[in-house]
């Protein structure tokens, strides 16, 4: 359906309920008359910005779903003409990569504050962080935290830009936030993955000292876990070396 068209379906829609409104009040008589038209013009407003939010929602999904479907995409040489397709295919990965990039991009910039933007602006940054553009990729990161907030995909986009800073080279900046989430132990992410994310972001800063007493608190705070497996051979490696 033409975006026209759309349009003219849900004018229409609102065009009716505003018209059965008004023969409600007509009917029940001028005593009410006031309170009811004042009524009813802020449900007509809350019904058509539901109906406006569910279009654009609804948009924003299925662009979502085309950027997903690239994203499965397989890299490789094209079917055989007359064979069975296995669907699209890119010759390399690093093809594939700006392919979803791109179409990510296309949902984040056109959706920017809905569910389905957020996710897309999130992925797209870590598209941008495959294809060696660390610095798009923490300015993509910061618009999802600034979208985002507080929530899982504002902890995850804050975690995201630590590591593109540290690709970037700004050690101090991805330390600090590293810092700053391994305090969250009510938050979303688990410690222990942020730190061991820490620990190897001091090692690749050349500090050795304090990416070791990193990856010892996560031995010794969490033997358990399946980051502490890491952290074990990031000291051997580092007793190696």
């Amino acid at each position: 359906m033409k975006r026209t068209e759309r349009k003219h379906l849900k004018e229409n829609e609102l065009a009716h309920i505003a018209a059965t409104i008004r023969e409600s009040i007509e009917t029940r008589g001028g005593q009410f008359k006031n309170g009811l038209i004042a009524l009813a013009v802020v449900l007509v407003m809350l019904i058509g910005y539901n109906l406006y939010r569910s279009s654009v929602q609804s948009r924003a999904g299925r662009l979502l779903a085309d950027a997903m479907a690239i994203q499965d995409a397989r890299v490789g040489a094209p079917d055989a003409p007359g064979g069975p397709s296995a669907g699209p295919s890119y010759p390399t990965e690093r093809d594939k990569n700006e392919a979803v990039r791109d179409k990510f991009k296309a949902v984040a910039d056109g959706f920017p504050r809905t569910d389905a933007g957020i996710f897309a602006r999130y992925r797209e940054a870590g598209a941008l962080m495959a294809l060696g553009n660390p610095k798009e990729a923490a300015a993509a990161y910061q618009l999802v935290v600034e979208a985002a907030g507080d929530t899982l995909y504002g902890q995850m986009a804050r975690l995201g830009l630590a590591g593109a800073q540290a690709r970037s080279g700004e050690f101090d900046k991805a330390i600090e936030a590293l810092k700053t989430l391994s305090t969250r132990t009510d938050g979303p992410l688990p410690v222990d993955g942020i730190l061991i994310e820490l620990g190897r972001t001091y090692r690749d800063a050349g500090k050795p000292t304090d990416a070791q007493q990193t990856f010892d608190r996560i031995v010794k705070e969490f033997p358990e876990s399946q980051f502490a497996s890491d952290a074990r051979k990031e000291l051997d490696a580092m007793k190696k070396g």
